[in-house]
């Protein structure tokens, strides 16, 4: 035995070289999973309380440090095109006269002051979670903006709605270039209300490279032009509305 192993001592060598990079190979590479993991932002968005649309919409923080959420966009998408808003702040509601009452003025000084009241900006802690209301009030907070008629929770008319998508853009921890979130939920109608549910089983993170470069070029877009909605809605009932009035003035001149 020891006699063969002095023969082959070079041989055995090299094997017990190669056994030893590839435990150190392995050994590198766990290290380098557990770093990544670390250092990789995870955003969940999910529904919370219920499982129809009166769910809250949550927002968890699952990183290993806190995430400075900076713009949380929705877009609702319908039948007749889709409308974009920004929803990060919440919606600011005055009753009529409370501009011109001291009143209403030391109120809206106190709601500018009072920031965690007025925006769902800010950071959210490793483990945190926030709500940002319920998934009823996003989108009909969505079709009030774009001047759409609701029957209770849907849409009157044929209009439908089909998909309501949650984009959130954030900071993570020491890091400069922004990451984001992104999930979508598919609306369903029966008996007058919407049902809903993930259009995924998971959260999609935005965190490469490629992605967080767009992010980055979204939110200086975003910041340039101060924007607050957009939309490629379709009203179908105002364009009817003036087709039948193109129609009535032409048959009108020709009876003249």
């Amino acid at each position: 035995m020891f006699k063969w192993i002095a023969e082959n001592q070079q041989v055995l060598a090299v094997f017990a070289s190669f056994g030893s990079l590839l435990v150190w190979l392995v050994y590198a590479q766990l290290l380098y999973l557990g770093f990544r993991r670390q250092r990789s932002p995870r955003l969940i968005i999910n529904r919370g309380r219920n499982k129809d649309i009166n769910a809250l919409c949550l927002i968890s923080n699952m990183s290993a440090e806190s995430v400075f959420i900076e713009y949380i966009i929705a877009e609702l998408e319908t039948s007749e095109g889709a409308i974009t808003m920004d929803v990060t702040d919440f919606e600011q509601e005055y009753n009529e006269g409370d501009e011109d009452s001291d009143q209403g003025n030391s109120s809206a000084k106190q709601l500018s002051l009072d920031a965690t009241e007025n925006t769902r900006q800010g950071p959210i802690e490793p483990g945190g979670f926030l709500h940002i209301g319920t998934f009823c009030e996003l989108i009909q907070r969505l079709a009030r903006d774009e001047g759409i008629r609701m029957d209770g929770d849907v849409p009157q008319g044929d209009l439908e709605f089909t998909r309501l998508t949650l984009t959130l853009i954030g900071i993570y921890g020491p890091e400069s270039m922004p990451i984001g979130a992104e999930r979508s939920f598919d609306l369903k109608v029966g008996e007058n209300r919407f049902g809903l549910r993930p259009a995924s089983w998971d959260t999609n993170q935005l965190a490469s490279i490629r992605q967080r470069r767009e992010l980055r070029k979204t939110v200086e877009r975003l910041n340039a032009t101060d924007f607050s909605s957009s939309s490629s809605f379709r009203h179908v009932d105002r364009e009817e509305d003036i087709e039948n009035r193109s129609a009535a003035e032409k048959a009108s001149k020709t009876r003249d």
